[in-house]
């Protein structure tokens, strides 16, 4: 049977870090919302030209575009044991719409961990952060700064920084999470699926953490 984890938190928190983390000790597939509308916004396909136009000015992108993507992704047979959805759902609405979405795949949300961090730390760890153009790896300016100045230290590409990690477009993605996103901690949390992990540690404690609790769900 298949096994669903969403994994939840605010801009900056981690996720997609941890997400990696544990689709490679699960061999659950790591499914992007964010990945996948920016490999669309890189082709300049229609849905990322639409995405595009909502993300940067730190809003959500509407529901049923979000959904059809997602549908569309856990239909692909790499995901046929399971996923890690990171950045979906955000809202209760979404939640309904994927826990009809899973039924179609015979399964449903089985663990929700919900990585925590105060909006100061988070808008520190956002504004100071580049990524390299070559593959994505990520550094920052206080936590994780690269050997060589504005170079990865994997690939020697040049880092960026994305146009919406200035302070006011971070400052309102975060407004918009909390106003919009949390009703969907209470959401999980009666449903008895959600687990809280502080954030704000050192991110090998965090992954030791979400593999200690994903493993008594993973088969």
């Amino acid at each position: 049977m298949a096994t669903y984890i969403v994994l939840l938190g605010p801009p900056g928190v981690g996720k997609g870090t941890q997400a990696k983390v544990l689709a490679q000790q699960t061999g659950l597939i790591h499914v992007s919302s964010g990945d996948l509308f920016r490999e669309n916004i890189k082709n300049q396909t229609e849905l990322g030209r639409l995405a595009k136009s909502f993300i940067d000015k730190g809003e959500l992108v509407p529901d049923d575009v979000t959904v059809a993507m997602i549908k569309d992704r856990l239909a692909c047979p790499d995901c046929k044991a399971g996923a890690i959805l990171d950045g979906f759902p955000r809202t209760p609405v979404q939640a309904d719409a994927l826990h009809n979405l899973l039924a179609d795949f015979k399964g449903d949300v089985d663990l929700v961990p919900f990585i925590t961090a105060s909006p100061d730390v988070l808008i520190e760890r956002i504004c100071c952060r580049w990524t390299c153009k070559a593959m994505g790896h990520v550094y920052h300016e206080k936590f994780n700064p690269p050997k060589v100045e504005g170079k990865c230290d994997v690939d020697g590409s040049d880092l960026y920084q994305r146009e919406d990690d200035n302070p006011d477009t971070v400052r309102h993605r975060i407004k918009v999470y909390f106003e919009q996103t949390a009703p969907l901690i209470d959401y999980y949390r009666r449903q008895n699926k959600l687990v809280e992990i502080d954030g704000t540690q050192p991110i090998e404690k965090v992954s030791d953490e979400l593999l200690s609790v994903a493993k008594k769900t993973v088969a």
